[in-house]
């Protein structure tokens, strides 16, 4: 579709940062995640004026489906899962006539050229330029196959011959199962890619709480002065759901939650968190001081694998009042299964700024509330005002919700009124939602339009990813060398095993309640 007064991305009101034209195609486009997540997040781009005036969606899958029936099965997860409700009807009537749907194998060298030669007729019809974006939403087993048909096909360019159009690929976590396996992969597509061309999506780097860290730190003279050991006493990063694991028992089997998010999701808190100032805002250098911290955690021993990591499996209990079963019982779960869908550990990170501060971290399946957060504890006054040996006032806590109520909460003791002067703690609460009167677009708006940018700062990188994974590598092997002979040890609706309480407590400390 040519730029005309009908196109609902031509109008006024759009970013002024530049935006190429250019076609998504989502591999896997009958998928969950697609009718979740990535249709709702291109409606709602193109909704506020956020998607290129010339631009294309097409979908990429292997069931038979016509352009039709593809866009009603969008406008039915538009009005399911779109944060913007119900589907304005003037506004789909024109975008519906930018999606599409291509079928193929992934593996079928026909439908690649097939492919080839239909986007070259969208570049003529919507004026997209030649410029390509392929998201990867898809099990991680395809995307060495995928990619490499992509160039073999010209659908992916060489960065460095191609210079009038741009070709980029977003890949779906989980990047490998451990260090070789990263490697490996990495190695495979590296055949076919440019890193520049690479954008490994973690959508909790789209989230409004995660990218405000950096203006919350660096612009902020109060916080950035006392970010550090010093001040801080300890540092909690949670990250509970209440639900189980749904469909996805033959997924899980294979990933257990140490992969599924604590390889990537929570080491990307952790560093954002860490790091040090940029030296500027370029991704380059943000990526780079996210390195750094990935660097400096301390390896653990043996003596940490027993005493300072805690696996932990859901057993049956209440959920909001209702029965849950365990994870053994859920759908494509081996009835004797040994994988975690809990666990908590503490890290150290041996730098100048985090010398002996403990880095909490703990996530759960079937916990008692969603919530993710960070939370900064700092450190006690000195005992001489109006606290003694006996009694101590409770920390001042600085708590970064990333969901859900996206915002910022600082704990501070304060006088009740009256004469007999008890002090209590408050809570000062600042709400995205609230504050600004709007709610915050959904982390994969975010990175979606980044990538259309080209701007990949919100994206991890293969060194980023190699140094998760030799931190996490270790423990799984202990893992698989030290099956766990407690399994279930917690029951759904509590908040995890209590060798978690225990490991938190020897430090005298204890883990804070959402």
């Amino acid at each position: 579709m040519q730029k005309s007064e009908t196109n609902p991305l031509a109008e006024p009101g759009r970013s002024t940062r530049n935006v190429d034209p250019c076609i998504v195609v989502i591999f896997g486009a009958t998928g969950d995640l697609t009718g979740r997540k990535l249709m709702p997040a291109l409606y709602n781009l193109g909704k506020e004026g956020m998607l290129p005036p010339n631009f294309a969606c097409v979908g990429f899958a292997r069931r038979p489906k016509t352009h039709a029936e593809f866009r009603d099965e969008v406008k039915k997860d538009v009005g399911q899962f779109s944060r913007v409700k119900p589907v304005d009807e003037p506004f789909w009537k024109n975008f519906q006539e930018q999606i599409f749907y291509h079928q193929s194998e992934f593996d079928q060298d026909e439908g690649y050229k097939k492919l080839a030669e239909f986007l070259k007729q969208l570049d003529a019809r919507h004026m997209t330029r030649g410029n390509r974006i392929f998201y990867l939403s898809v099990q991680p087993k395809f995307f060495p196959l995928i990619i490499g048909k992509l160039r073999q096909h010209g659908l992916a360019y060489d960065p460095h011959t191609t210079t009038d159009r741009w070709s980029r690929v977003v890949i779906e976590k989980p990047f490998g199962r451990d260090s070789a396996s990263a490697a490996e992969l990495q190695k495979e597509i590296s055949r076919s890619l440019d890193e520049s061309q690479i954008y490994r999506i973690d959508h909790y780097l789209g989230k409004e709480t995660v990218q405000n860290l950096l203006v919350f730190r660096f612009a902020n003279s109060i916080f950035e002065s006392l970010w550090n050991y010093k001040h801080i006493d300890h540092v909690q990063i949670t990250v509970s759901e209440d639900i189980g694991i749904g469909s996805r028992g033959h997924f899980f089997e294979e990933e257990g939650l140490l992969r599924d998010i604590v390889q990537n999701h929570m080491m990307q808190l952790l560093s954002n968190v860490a790091m040090e100032p940029p030296v500027n805002l370029s991704a380059t250098a943000i990526r780079d001081e996210k390195v750094k911290v990935l660097q400096s955690i301390r390896p653990l021993s043996k003596a940490d694998f027993e005493n300072a990591v805690v696996r932990g499996q859901y057993g049956p209990g209440f959920i909001n009042g209702e029965q849950a079963i365990g994870y053994r019982q859920e759908t494509d779960v081996n009835p004797n299964s040994n994988v975690e869908t809990y666990v908590a550990m503490r890290l150290f990170i041996d730098n100048w700024r985090w010398a002996g501060v403990p880095f909490y971290l703990r996530g759960g399946k079937r916990l008692p509330k969603r919530g993710t957060e960070i939370a900064i504890t700092f450190k006690d006054a000195p005992g001489v005002l109006f606290q003694s040996r006996e009694q101590h006032n409770p920390a001042n806590v600085l708590a970064l919700r990333i969901q859900p109520n996206e915002g910022i909460a600082m704990r501070i003791n304060c006088k009740v009124p009256g004469p007999s002067s008890p002090i209590q703690p408050v809570k000062m609460d600042f709400r995205y939602g609230s504050y600004f009167g709007q709610t915050p677009p959904e982390a994969y708006e975010r990175l979606i339009w980044e990538c259309i940018l080209g701007d990949n700062t919100l994206f991890a990188r293969c060194d980023e990813v190699a140094h998760s994974w030799q931190i996490i590598t270790p423990i799984l092997e202990y893992w698989a060398n030290h099956p766990s002979k407690d399994f279930p040890n917690y029951a759904s609706g509590t908040w995890g095993p209590k060798a978690a309480d225990e490991m938190i407590a020897k430090d005298k400390r204890s883990w804070r309640i959402l």
